[in-house]
This record gives structure tokens, C-alpha cells and sequence, in this order.
């Protein structure tokens, strides 16, 4: 199966089916991925999400296409706000630092780097304006210099997460207080008035700051445009957050559209989800004080994306000793192929069993993870792949103490025999024949045979004449 006839599938949340992957654009994909509140150090559950959706980065590109990933910081909000007030600190000086730290968990975990990282208070022109289409659609109203989306005058509200209206929690998913003075208890806020200790910026509704969901939808609309292929999440944003970012970009924009959303599953601990809120998470740097930050890599790739990951240690061991047993079969095949880098080349021949292998992990590979990136299955049949490399590689390891025997009874070094046969190969061009023939008879005198080869000379133990 070559890659340019491998069709990826994916579940769509919105459908709530597989679907062929068709991007908007011929060999591009826009994608935005809902980044953290840097208020405190990240936790394996936002690891969960970063790292999923860095195996779909990977892999598009992989497929060939050209990847403009979006993923934002949400620096400044009601947690981040706390916690500065807490520490008396300034709320974007702390969100800021906590981002940094946030980036260098990521790069520990080998996720590359998104094409934009923007920062909600970097976009505040970008939200004011959405703000005021939505106004102007009549889908937002103002009360004393607090904005709220009307809900009721979005007929397609909840098409995401198929609630009924009713079942909505007041205040659009608890980040913020019941608030009497709205047209509907489920409206939330698009612009909050300013309070007292609190950063602000000028707005046409008065000084404030943007409300949680709206930024996201200002910010993707602006490196995406209001249309664009992939949007990913945790599936606890599925309600409020991303059913709320569907509202405001279709309110100011009828023609917005995501063609395929998409959500990773949790990180349980005791049966229940981590999170900084409940207090019973691990931070990204508790594991990787004890474990290789790919042993935490690897551990969450042993679980499809959409499912939920249970954490234990053991776990965490059992990753960790796949992931010394895959780079000690590297370091080994470094190790076997090393005497022979300087004859290897486009033209030395692969056996077929090893062509058979390659080629089935490949067809494995591909049809894995077009199916809606099964990174799990990939890595069963890698485990297999790495015995198969061993096996070969114990048999080496005879043929090397074969050879390092030999060496020793004919009194010679590896070292020496490549300057034997480097000789030889400058007397065989000067066309010194004799030269040539006398260097192959002592090193065969020796126990030592020359074998000329299309990509090289090698040699080889032998029986040394009588």
C-alpha cells in the first residue's frame, strides 16, 4: 500500500461516525487544537490531548499534506486571575511563565511545535470584532457592559454535543456565576465588564476582558478562516466549549464550518478523571522525573486516542521497558552494522524475508493508522517486527565472535585488515597486480579471505592453507 493510495479515516464527533478524510483544500489541512490555562504546571491529562494530536500532526504530514496547526494559550481567565491574586503576582506574567513551562513538557514529549501558538491577549482586536457580529446578528445583547450570547436566537445550538436545552447547565459549564440579568440562564458570556484587581482592556461595551469560549473561535477564524478541516479537544470540551465556539462562529459568520471535530479520551486515576480542579492529577514533570519523558509517550499511544487511559505505575514501567527494548535493538543494529558502514550503499541487497517483514509492517502501518489512528495496533506489530531484527541479530552476534576469533589466531586487527584492503584497492586502480594478488595470499595465509563485492570488500574467516 503506498501512501498516496492510504485513506485516512477518522470519527467525527459531529456526525458521530468514521469518515473518509477530505481536505478542504487539495494537500493542505488548517487544524486547531484548544490549548491549556497556564495557571500552574500541565498534568499528564493535557499530555493525553498534546500528544494525540501530535500523532495526527505527524501523520498528515507523513501522508504528504501541508499542516497549518493552530494551538492556543488561554493566558488570561478567572483561574489565572486567582492564582496571580494568590501569589501577588501579575495574571499575564504568571500566565506567561506557566506557558513557557508548558512548552518545554512539550518538546520533553517530542510534540512539534504548532505553525501558531497565539495568546488570547494578543487577539483582543480579533475578539472585539467577532463580538460585534454577533451583536449586529442579533445573536449577542449587552447588559451593563457584560456581553452574553442569546442562545435562543441560535436554532442549531447544541448540535454538537445533542443536548436539549433544557439538560444545559446555567452559565455555559460552570466557569462562571448564575447571572439573573440574562434572557436565558443558559446564555453565556462573550465580554466581561471590569472588575476591581482584575487586567482589562477597552472595548465599545466598556474596559473588560473576553469571556472563555470566544477566543477560540476569534482566534482559529483569524489563521484559519471561518471555515477550515480539523478541530481537537479533550471530550470534556465538547460541552460548553466547543458546542459554545460553533454558536459564536456561525452567529458571526453563517458560513463558518469545521468539517471534522475531533475529541481524545481522559486519563483516569481510581476510576476517575484527572484534573487540576478535583487535585488527583500527576504533573508532566512528576512522571518525568521518574521515567523517560517516551516512556510517557509510549504509554499513552498504548491506548486509541478516543478512549480512556487508565494511569498506574505499572503501566508506566511496562512502557518504559518497551521503550529500552526498541532503542537497545537499535543500538545493537548500530553496533552489528558498524564494521560494514564503509560498503554499505543504495545497491547492497536486502534479503527477502527482511523485504517481507518491511514490507507487511508498512501495509500493517498504514491500514492501522488510517483507521482513525490506531497508534496501539501500530506498536503490536512493531513489538514483532523488533523480535524478528533480534533474532537476526543473535545470529550476527555468532558470525561476530566468528570473526573476532579469527582475528585473534591470525594475529591481526579489524583496524589493520582495512588498511590491508585500502592498499590493495589503490594497488588494483595503479593497476599493480602483483601488489594486489601478494595482499589477498597473506591475509589468506592468515585465516583471512578478501571477498570483492558490487558495494565493496569485505572478508571472512577461512580455512588457512596448509
Amino acid at each position: 500500500m503506498e501512501r498516496a493510495a492510504a485513506e485516512l479515516r477518522i470519527f467525527n464527533s459531529m456526525t458521530k461516525e468514521k469518515e473518509a478524510f477530505r481536505s478542504k483544500e487539495e494537500g493542505r489541512v488548517g487544524m486547531y487544537v484548544c490549548g491549556v490555562t497556564p495557571y500552574d504546571l500541565s498534568h499528564i491529562g493535557h499530555a493525553r490531548a498534546y500528544v494525540a494530536f501530535d500523532v495526527l500532526h505527524r501523520y498528515l504530514k507523513y501522508l504528504g499534506y501541508e499542516v497549518k496547526y493552530v494551538r492556543n494559550f488561554t493566558d488570561i481567565d478567572d483561574k489565572i486571575i486567582k492564582r496571580a491574586n494568590e501569589a501577588g503576582e501579575n495574571p499575564l506574567s504568571l500566565s506567561n511563565r506557566f506557558s513557557n513551562e508548558f512548552l518545554k513538557d512539550m518538546a520533553e514529549l517530542q510534540c512539534l511545535p504548532p505553525t501558531h501558538e497565539p495568546r488570547v491577549s494578543d487577539h483582543m482586536d480579533q475578539i472585539k470584532n467577532m463580538i460585534t457580529k454577533i451583536i449586529d446578528n442579533n445573536c449577542g445583547y449587552v447588559v451593563e457592559g457584560d456581553v452574553y450570547f442569546s442562545v435562543d436566537n441560535f436554532p442549531d445550538y447544541c448540535c454538537l454535543s445533542r443536548r436539549k436545552l433544557d439538560d444545559n447547565r446555567a452559565g455555559g459549564g460552570g466557569r462562571v456565576t448564575i447571572d439573573t440579568r440574562k434572557k436565558n440562564p443558559a446564555d453565556f458570556a462573550l465580554w466581561k465588564s471590569a472588575k476591581p484587581g482584575e487586567p482589562s482592556w477597552e472595548s465599545p461595551w466598556g474596559p473588560g476582558r473576553p469571556g472563555w469560549h470566544i477566543e477560540c473561535s476569534a482566534m482559529s477564524s483569524h489563521y484559519l478562516g471561518p471555515s477550515f478541516d480539523i478541530h481537537g479537544g479533550g471530550m470534556d470540551l465538547i460541552f460548553p466549549h466547543h458546542e459554545n465556539e460553533i454558536a459564536q462562529s456561525r452567529a458571526a459568520c453563517p458560513e463558518s464550518k469545521v468539517n471534522y471535530w475531533m475529541h481524545n479520551g481522559f486519563v483516569n486515576k481510581d476510576n476517575q478523571k484527572m484534573s487540576k480542579s478535583d487535585n488527583n492529577f500527576f504533573t508532566i514533570r512528576d512522571i518525568i522525573a521518574s521515567y523517560h519523558p517516551l516512556a510517557l509517550r509510549f504509554f499513552l499511544m498504548r491506548t486509541h486516542y478516543r478512549s480512556d487511559v487508565n494511569y498506574s505505575d505499572r503501566q508506566l514501567d511496562t512502557a518504559s521497558d518497551r521503550v529500552f527494548y526498541m532503542y537497545q535493538t537499535l543500538h545493537d543494529c548500530e553496533v552489528a552494522v558498524a564494521p560494514f558502514r564503509d560498503v554499505i550503499n543504495s545497491k547492497t541487497q536486502v534479503s527477502a524475508e527482511a523485504q517481507k517483514l518491511v514490507k507487511e509492517f508498512h501495509e500493517d502501518f498504514l491500514g492501522s493508522m488510517c483507521d482513525d489512528l490506531h497508534t496501539a495496533i501500530v506498536l503490536d506489530k512493531l513489538e514483532n517486527l523488533l523480535k524478528a531484527i533480534n533474532g537476526t541479530l543473535k545470529k550476527f552476534k555468532v558470525l561476530e565472535q566468528l570473526r573476532r576469533l579469527a582475528l585473534k589466531r591470525a594475529g591481526i586487527t579489524e583496524e589493520q585488515i582495512k588498511e590491508k584492503i585500502e592498499e590493495r584497492s589503490s594497488a588494483r586502480k595503479n593497476k599493480e597486480y602483483d601488489k594486489s594478488d601478494m595482499i589477498r595470499k597473506e591475509l589468506y595465509a592468515k585465516g583471512i579471505a578478501l571477498m570483492d563485492e558490487p558495494q565493496g570488500t569485505t572478508w571472512r574467516p577461512c580455512e588457512p592453507p596448509e
